[in-house]
């Protein structure tokens, strides 16, 4: 069955019940306002007096949902996205031929009735009389858009909209009264105006403009007399005339509109015979809806956008409320997303990961100092295909992301920071051990300790059994060494550890409370790379965190009226004192001058980062910054099932992958494109008194030394920890294999990769 449109479209058996009601309206109509009835028609309609009299005089009018547009920082068009998609335009800005010719196909005599046409109706009765069938009915065009203003009001509830449309006297005389009180206060231009904004022109059109633009690539103001003659015919029955699916019945509804202008004197006979004879000249632009349509593979970041609409109490006090703005649309929202730094994030991607690969990678960019949220991508595209998803992997799942990932050894400077905060010097020295066990008791929160198990203590070691202490800070930091800092928080506490991350922003992908264990040290909490992004941006702005923003400002259009909305803004307090943070930023230099991240260098342009791989090597990670912009880069298995040894990416095979090797690399491509003709800036420096550490092999935590980390969260382990077994090391071997075994039953596990915390418990 053809699908009937709002305000037109229906079946014989519609149509006569349409008609019926006509009729009996128009008897309503009669004694409603106080003239004489007609015959039967006002003897028919005498018990519905009483009804129309009590119909509210008022007709609430709903915002006409439109095209939402966003915009990148620079103005730039990254997506359109709506409910329906239409542009309210004025009259002026429609073709005349337009204007003329849908009121000759739909009620020729509209500039010379009210709200009802009395001579229509009864010229319909008798003509359908004459006939036996429905041959013509009698909505004028007042009535038609009163229809659908009902239906727009519905939006897309199936049960108002079948309200809305309903062939029921009670409706009809609704629709009629007020289609009497919008004759009066709009008048014919308005309404016409309104009428061609609002009606369904078929192929998700909404409005003659979004029509124009649909089936001729031009806007309404450019429309010819046949593309407006055909437009005028497909209101009718969008399905049945559909020009994109049946081009003969489009073309005779066409040539019907044409002959009814010439009959009605809108153009002459000559106009209308020739207009007839032309194709009927499509050009289709696709319907282009929604985030899958946003260039430079911004997608997920199209997507992040709508979630911070969606939840932020700033668009509206529910999400009822917000979603409705949202759907209404006609909003203009410009983002934070950097045009260059978008694109120089997709090419790295692209050039390093392939989408049809085993694992995925995410990259996030953000602007220390500002929070905002400069670029996002990742390898698998928004979409629903294979090697395609809706998962924004670098975002916490309560914004459309999974369940997050452990971020190794990238949370190690969060310790530091905090153990600087306590007073510790930066070349405190530790013993660093190649294998110990958790030191016990350690402090925690709210006046509790964490106890390890004196019968079966969890403990720990580095990658590599060369790499034994002790070790100051730089060292620590830049070979990755666990065992230091599991002793430096043992020694400040853990307490301080997780305020620090809070005053960081570093919460757990999925809402969840950081657990108090001393294992945190290691990055064994499942975390997203916006997330960490955010954080290295606090070192990057020295200690100065701020929340991240993805929207600089929104305008909303309702009619011919544009306001500005209220948008979230960053909030920016102290994490850390400047000098804390500038000491942060040295030690993070000498990781990337020289340690596990020297491949992710960008050469003259100073920078800092911390490379982290998890156990299992279920994860790799590159977290960085330079003083103007921060960010993260994560590679690994959504799913938290392929471990990446033997593996390959991007078309290149490799036997282990570390932080410093795979999302080194993309960081520094992506880092490079991102700042390529922005100024170089230098880091606030400290000197770091050397605490001349004795001399030892090469090795580091990512790059074949010491062990970086994480938990496999599949069998509930930690990152580092052992049991008796001390066979991980792995001597002289530059890429060593973590091997270790874990006391029965020590170890709560996390779903979706990576343990929660280390054996033990609070006494």
């Amino acid at each position: 069955m053809p699908k009937k449109r709002s305000g037109g479209g229906l079946s014989p058996t519609q149509q006569a019940a349409k008609f019926l009601g006509v009729s009996v309206l128009a008897g309503a109509v009669l004694a409603g306002i106080a003239l004489p009835a007609v015959g039967a028609l006002g003897l028919a309609a005498k018990g519905s007096v009483e009804s129309f009299d009590e119909l509210p005089v008022n007709m609430k009018t709903p915002p006409l949902s439109q095209r939402t547009t966003i915009l990148d920082a620079d103005g730039g068009q990254i997506a359109t996205v709506y409910s329906r998609d239409r542009t309210v335009v004025p009259l002026k800005d429609i073709s005349p031929y337009m204007q003329k010719a849908i009121v000759a196909i739909e009620d020729s005599r509209f500039y010379h009735h009210g709200a009802v046409d009395l001579k229509g109706v009864l010229r319909a009765l008798d003509k359908n009389a004459r006939s036996g069938e429905v041959a013509q009915g009698a909505s004028t065009l007042t009535q038609q858009y009163v229809k659908n203003v009902f239906v727009e009001e519905a939006g897309d509830d199936p049960t108002k909209v079948a309200q809305a449309t309903q062939q029921t006297i009670g409706r009809k005389i609704r629709e009629l009264k007020y289609a009497i009180q919008v004759e009066e206060e709009l008048g014919k231009k308005k309404i016409l105006e309104n009428y061609l904004n609002i009606t369904f022109f078929g192929q998700q059109a909404y409005g003659v403009e979004a029509a124009a633009r649909r089936y001729f690539s031009r806007s309404a103001k450019d429309l010819t007399l046949e593309q407006s003659a055909l437009l005028a015919g497909i209101v009718q029955s969008p399905s049945r005339y559909d020009p994109v699916n049946d081009e003969a019945e489009a073309m005779k509804r066409r040539n019907t509109v044409l002959q009814r202008m010439a009959a009605v004197g809108d153009i002459s006979g000559a106009q209308a015979a020739e207009a007839t004879k032309a194709p009927l000249g499509l050009k289709v632009s696709k319907p282009k809806n929604g985030c899958i349509t946003a260039v430079r593979g911004a997608g997920f970041f199209c997507d992040y956008v709508r979630e911070v609409f969606l939840t932020d109490p700033v668009f509206g006090k529910s999400r009822e409320q917000r979603a409705k703005i949202w759907n209404q649309g006609g909003l203009t929202i410009r983002t934070t997303m950097d045009p260059q730094a978008q694109k120089a994030a997709q090419r790295s991607i692209k050039d390093h990961v392939y989408k049809s690969d085993e694992v995925a990678t995410a990259a996030s960019i953000v602007q220390p100092g500002t929070g905002k949220v400069l670029a996002m991508g990742q390898s698998r595209p928004y979409g629903f295909k294979k090697n395609e998803t809706q998962i924004n992997l670098s975002v916490d799942q309560s914004m459309g992301g999974g369940m997050g990932y452990q971020p190794g050894s990238t949370f190690k400077p969060i310790v530091a920071a905090a153990a600087l905060e306590d007073g510790m010097p930066a070349n405190k020295v530790y013993s660093s051990p190649y294998q110990m066990a958790y030191p016990s008791p350690v402090s925690a929160c709210d006046g509790k300790r964490w106890v390890n198990d004196p019968n079966s203590p969890a403990k720990l070691q580095n990658e590599n059994s060369s790499e034994v202490g002790p070790y100051d800070m730089r060292e620590a930091t830049a070979k990755s060494v666990n065992t230091y800092y599991v002793q430096m928080i043992s020694d400040i506490g853990i307490c301080p550890v997780t305020t620090m991350a809070k005053k960081m922003g570093v919460v757990r992908a999925d809402g969840d409370k950081m657990p108090q264990v001393p294992s945190i040290a290691l990055g064994t909490q499942e975390m997203s790379p916006l997330t960490m992004a955010n954080a290295y941006a606090t070192f990057a702005a020295r200690g100065m965190h701020c929340t991240p923003v993805a929207i600089e400002s929104v305008n909303r259009r309702v009619g011919d009226k544009t306001t500005s909305l209220e948008v979230p803004k960053s909030t920016c307090s102290r994490a850390m004192s400047e000098e804390t943070a500038d000491t942060i930023n040295t030690l993070l230099k000498g990781v990337v001058e020289d340690g596990t991240g020297s491949k992710a260098g960008l050469g003259s342009r100073p920078s800092a980062g911390k490379t982290g791989t998890t156990d299992e090597r279920y994860a790799a990670w590159f977290v960085g910054y330079t003083p103007n912009m921060a960010g993260a880069v994560w590679v690994g298995d959504p799913a938290h099932k392929r471990k990446m040894t033997g593996i390959t990416i991007g078309g290149r095979s490799y036997g282990k992958v570390f932080g410093g090797e795979v999302p080194g690399p993309i960081w520094r491509d992506m880092m490079s494109g991102a700042l390529e003709g922005k100024p170089v800036e230098n880091f606030n420096t400290v000197h770091i008194p050397d605490s001349k550490p004795r001399d030892r092999g090469p090795g580091d935590g990512d790059d074949g030394g010491g062990r970086d980390d994480g938990g496999n969260g599949d069998d509930g382990f930690i990152g580092g920890l052992v049991g008796g077994n001390n066979n991980g090391g792995g001597g002289g071997e530059p890429f060593p294999t973590p091997s270790f075994s874990i006391p029965e039953g020590l170890f709560r596990g996390q779903g979706n990769g990576g343990g929660n915390g280390n054996g033990g418990r609070f006494g």
